[in-house]
């Protein structure tokens, strides 16, 4: 475990935009039963999500948030130090997507920029890497992007992934000031899962083939080819309301905080039901609790972004905040961070 404090560095702004085409979880009768739509609604509390159509990316959503975010803002794209792209669905396998949008969003071409595959820990990884980079001497500001079309590796005859899974981007915006104050980390990893959350094929591994692309059912009556995501949703869950709370523990332990300091939590929208067991696990307040799951589904690394911006309303500035978030690996971790002078714009629609 990596603990991790920071000073003088903090979230200037958060944009974030979903796809118009909206799926609501009650009309897919086509693919699942009338009894198991109402049962997943009720345990997850998804009931709709945004799907892209089939010609827009990740990115495109991620520019979108990040034009109307430096259109709100003060800083301009030449005082970008760094991007980071974070995200399972780049435009290609080469060149990486930060570099497409490096030119796309004109920052200056002394810009440093890396794409990171991470699922839904994503943003918490995101920001401690930028939190990391505007630690450094030269860089002042650094343009975090996490971005998903996880519909375009999810099948609809999925019992699971094909109901939870949305799609979205975000961009955030890091930097200096020392009205920030200090902000803590806590970051993990378990390889021994990895089989938990996994698209088989069409990497490296087992690369794409007629017999990768060929759908199969499962004992569980699923149906996907093996290009496509699957999950052990009970693993996930154990692993999580196991881990979750432990990690903010050690975290609150080295920060000097009490879980009774925080005026809001925002964790990756992952289950509500999930959600809920490890606040109580945590013995956090849970009316102190931000949810957007039910609008937009398991957005993954994108999920934290977007729950600011559609619960801004809740959130007031000089707010502490804690954020968590697991995933694929298992990849987990939390942070502690000062809400103070951010710019959150409204979710918009592209």
């Amino acid at each position: 475990m990596a603990l991790v404090k920071f000073s003088g560095i903090g979230i200037k702004s958060v944009s974030a935009t979903v796809p118009k085409n909206i799926v609501e979880t009650s009309k897919l009768l086509d693919y699942h039963s009338e009894k198991h739509l109402t049962s997943f609604i009720e345990t997850t509390g998804v009931k709709e999500r945004r799907i892209a159509d089939k010609d827009m990316c990740s990115s495109d959503l991620c520019y979108d948030a990040a034009i109307n975010l430096f259109n709100e803002s003060d800083i301009k794209t030449e005082e970008v130090g760094a991007l980071i792209f974070i995200s399972q669905t780049p435009d290609y396998r080469v060149p990486g997507t930060s570099i497409i949008m490096q030119d796309r969003l004109k920052l200056s071409k002394s810009t440093l920029a890396f794409d990171v595959n991470m699922t839904c820990s994503g943003y918490i990884y995101g920001l401690f890497l930028a939190y990391s980079l505007a630690n450094l001497h030269g860089v002042d500001n650094v343009l975090l992007l996490v971005g998903e079309t996880l519909s375009k590796i999810t099948s609809k005859r999925d019992k699971s992934t094909g109901l939870l899974l949305g799609d979205g981007g975000s961009a955030t915006l890091i930097s200096k000031g020392d009205k920030y104050g200090d902000s803590f980390f806590s970051l993990n990893t378990d390889g021994s899962s990895y089989e938990s959350v996994i698209v088989p094929s069409g990497g490296f591994r087992n690369m794409s083939s007629e017999e990768s692309l060929a759908d199969k059912q499962d004992e569980e009556g699923n149906i996907r080819n093996d290009e496509q995501i699957r999950m052990d949703g009970m693993d996930v869950f154990s692993f999580a309301v196991s881990k979750i709370p432990k990690d903010i523990k050690r975290l609150l332990d080295f920060a000097g905080k009490d879980i009774n300091d925080f005026d809001r939590f925002v964790f990756h929208q992952a289950n509500k039901y999930m959600m809920k067991v490890i606040g109580k696990k945590a013995k956090l307040d849970a009316s102190k609790m931000l949810f957007s799951i039910e609008k937009y589904g398991n957005t993954s690394g994108v999920s934290i972004p977007l729950t600011i911006a559609d619960q801004k309303a809740h959130l007031q500035n000089n707010d502490l905040l804690l954020l968590n978030g697991i995933g694929a690996g298992f990849s987990w971790g939390s942070a502690i961070l000062n809400f103070v002078d951010c710019t959150v714009l409204n979710v918009n629609e592209l």
